[in-house]
């Protein structure tokens, strides 16, 4: 059965496309994503003659509007590029603190206006498309259009996280409006969610562009509204504002070459962990020791996390002679008691790991005919954000400055976090583009992805289904134990047996949740894959758009 174009009649917004999948195979494109409609969102683009450039552009917006617990335009977005030739760029739309913000005077709290900085989605997303697109962004952005102002129905995951911030978002009145029904009860799975406001907001960007979002009347009601309510976000903030260069940065892994993004962003620290397990031959190791193994890492990548930050560091800490070093700290196959040297700090871990978020951000991939792909990831912070939204806008804030989610930011920072878009090529022809959501446990997912993919041998949809883990060097290793893709009680044992105490984890997405793409050169097709902890879904383009 063909997709319809963009723009057939015969297609309302809020429908699901007529097949949903979590593996798919085209030699036209490919969309993953982390909610149905924005995959379709981003398939109808490349059907119509888009590149991957307007396909993600296209299932950015439309996920804002259909995953608003998870990511939205007053949001933060990283972006890899690898265009047709080659070549790999990257954009840092991350939220920012205004220069005259002043964490010392500055209110706190863990959500609310105090949380709010200078979004950064809508800078990203146009930078996106004016770069690396071929179409309008009026044309790119009519799918998020229709879904706001038709509606959609709210899939389970979504109802539940909604429901679990509604009593906070009921404290802001823009947000009382946008995301609980008139009796201020949450929507449920099923029920339609339209956002006529939103889709206003929308339609003025898709004409006016980000110079209406930053510097004209959009960017006034929201300086407005921070002015009324002591926010830290300006006029001038806003218009100061600029969706920047990513710092590119590159690994290498058992012969397949590793390109991510720098802080902000924690490309280096999954280059870095994945760089300190080549020291080491996983293959050869039983599941429990290469399960331990693929956790130590992890905490060593991030135990390095403080020292990011300058360029310098960068070529540091992607290194091999510092991965060689990090890894003489490996205690694979006994009990795990190293940790940081003598003299250097001594993160928490443990309750790093015991946090284990239950799910925020989301990641979307694509991929065209012509051999572009881009990986690209939004976040409000924790579910909901800041949950504000200023009345007449429709959209709800990230939360950025310090006191609650993150810690204090300097004037002009822009908030540190573990997403990850990452980039696999071998011999210079790419291989993979992934990314995943879920906090902390980004770097997670993504490392033991690639390591059942590479080391284990394992299919790309097997390798993102299989197992992960994280902890140890001290504390205890967290282990997935959920129905499904769990470690078998067999293996659990093996690793308690070293002496290492083992925290099972039942959540499901508890470990992140990757939306990728895989690419066979040999044939040229592209293969699609949805985290199944998600209800996300991978499509192909079923006919030959643009593309390049």
């Amino acid at each position: 059965m063909l997709a319809p174009a963009l723009g057939a009649g015969s297609l309302r917004a809020q429908e699901p496309p007529p097949f949903q999948l979590q593996v798919d195979y085209s030699s036209h494109g490919m969309v993953s994503a982390a909610q149905p409609l924005a995959t379709w969102a981003g398939v109808q683009i490349l059907e119509a003659g888009g590149n991957a450039a307007d396909a993600a552009v296209a299932a950015a917006y439309a996920i804002a509007v259909v995953e608003p617990s998870m990511n939205s335009i007053g949001g933060r977005t990283q972006i890899l590029i690898r265009l047709p030739g080659g070549d790999v760029r990257g954009i840092d739309a991350t939220t920012q603190a205004p220069w005259s913000y002043d964490a010392e005077t500055a209110p706190t709290g863990d959500y609310g206006y105090p949380q709010i900085g200078v979004p950064g989605a809508v800078a990203g997303l146009t930078r996106l498309l004016e770069e690396h697109g071929s179409l309008s962004l009026e044309t790119v952005m009519a799918p998020a259009i229709r879904l706001a102002e038709e509606g959609f129905r709210v899939l389970p995951g979504e109802a539940a996280r909604q429901a679990s911030q509604a009593a906070q978002v009921a404290e802001f009145e823009g947000s009382r409006e946008y995301f609980l029904k008139p009796d201020g009860s949450p929507y449920e799975a099923g029920d339609l969610l339209a956002q006529p406001v939103l889709a206003n907001t929308l339609r003025k960007i898709a004409t006016g562009g980000a110079e209406i979002f930053y510097r004209g009347e959009i960017a006034r009601a929201m300086a407005t509204d921070m002015e009324i309510h002591g926010a830290a976000v300006t006029m001038e903030s806003l218009a100061e504002y600029r969706a920047e260069d990513a710092v590119v940065v590159r690994g290498s892994y058992r012969g397949y070459e590793l390109v991510g993004t720098y802080v902000p962003a924690a490309g280096a620290q999954t280059i870095e962990a994945l760089q300190i397990l080549e020291t080491l031959n996983l293959r050869a190791m039983s599941a429990g020791e290469r399960a331990l193994a693929v956790g130590q890492a992890l905490t060593l990548a991030a135990q390095d996390w403080p020292l990011q930050g300058s360029p310098d560091m960068a070529a540091r800490v992607t290194s091999k002679a510092w991965a060689a070093e990090r890894a003489a700290r490996l205690t694979v196959g006994s009990p795990a008691q190293v940790g940081a040297g003598e003299g250097e700090p001594q993160p928490d871990l443990e309750s790093v790991w015991a946090r284990l978020p239950k799910g925020n951000t989301t990641h979307l991939s694509t991929a065209d005919s012509e051999g572009m792909m881009v990986a690209l990831t939004q976040t409000l912070g924790p579910l909901m954000g800041s949950k504000v939204a200023t009345p007449g806008l429709g959209f709800l804030y990230a939360s950025t400055l310090g006191g609650g989610y993150l810690r204090p930011m300097a004037p002009g920072e822009r908030a540190a976090t573990n997403i990850s878009p990452l980039l696999v090529l071998k011999d210079g022809a790419p291989i993979l583009i992934l990314g995943a959501a879920g906090g902390g446990m980004i770097p997670v997912a993504i490392v033991n992805a690639i390591v059942h993919f590479v080391d284990e041998g394992l299919p790309f949809p097997a390798a993102i289904t299989a197992p992960r883990v994280v902890g140890g060097l001290g504390g205890p290793l967290f282990m997935e134990t959920h129905q499904g893709p769990g470690w078998s009680a067999s293996v659990l044992e093996e690793v308690r047996a070293m002496g290492i105490e083992v925290r099972e984890v039942l959540r499901t997405g508890a470990f992140g949740r990757i939306h990728g793409i895989r690419y066979f050169s040999e044939t040229g097709h592209w293969e699609g894959v949805a985290d199944p902890d998600w209800e996300g879904t991978a499509l192909g383009a079923r006919r030959q758009g643009g593309g390049g």
